[in-house]
């Protein structure tokens, strides 16, 4: 049986970022169709990381190997701009604007013309992600916390991206609304069998979502697995 190829490589990576300590990650391979979770990273250092693999920024050392290409040879902006769609990003960072409705936002990536198959393609994608049907119309900004969550989520999965990265995912949730939106976004990457890469402080969602859980060493850059007696939210 063949090896399923690397979606991420990243090799003896720092990077600087004004913090206490720079990011350090010795190192990380996270194969196709494969669910991590890397705990460890407040919401600062998450970005950093993020936009490493993205291209958006580069390592000081080490190397950043995405999809079989590092980030380095990433020639100039239109090359890097090409390969964004291989990228859905869940995170907070990901503006919405407040007078959209959901249904605007979820077809942004697809097209500014929502015509019968684009809202088709918003219903089945609000669907999957548990946002009920009633909430497109709506603007997004009139909408909860936990709603606009999906709304995010379903954006990212728009172009359906090889590589889906949340950075903080249930950040602005509260407790009452993470349990059932980590189980969503759990059936979601399961049924898609979509790359995976969730980076969060909350050890129950990262456990949640997959046993591949690992804690960052930020002295050191060592990624340690997570004991299975602290994998509280299975069952």
């Amino acid at each position: 049986m063949p090896t399923t190829e690397l979606a991420i490589s990243l090799r003896n990576v720092s990077k600087d970022y004004r913090g206490l300590r720079p990011l350090r990650i010795a190192s990380f391979d996270l194969r196709e169709g494969q669910t991590a979770a890397l705990l460890g990273f407040d919401q600062a250092m998450a970005e950093v990381l993020v936009r490493m693999i993205m291209g958006a920024s580069l390592p000081d050392t080490g190397e950043v190997v995405v999809l079989g290409r590092p980030t380095t040879s990433i020639e100039d902006g239109d090359a890097w701009l090409k390969t964004l769609d291989q990228f859905g990003l869940l995170s907070d960072r990901a503006i919405l604007v407040d007078q959209l409705t959901a249904e605007q936002t979820i077809a942004m990536p697809i097209s500014f013309d929502i015509g019968a198959e684009v809202r088709q393609t918003v219903e089945r994608l609000a669907d999957e992600v548990g946002l009920n049907i009633d909430a497109l119309p709506q603007p997004v900004g009139s909408l909860p916390l936990a709603a606009r969550a999906r709304v995010r989520l379903a954006r990212a999965l728009a172009l359906a991206p090889r590589l889906l990265l949340a950075e903080h995912p249930t950040a602005s949730l509260s407790p009452v609304d993470t349990p059932a939106f980590v189980a969503d976004f759990s059936r979601v990457v399961r049924n898609r069998r979509i790359t995976t890469l969730v980076l969060t402080a909350d050890a129950r969602v990262a456990t949640a979502v997959t046993g591949d859980v690992l804690t960052l060493q930020p002295a050191s850059g060592e990624l340690t697995t997570v004991p299975a007696w602290r994998r509280w939210f299975k069952g």
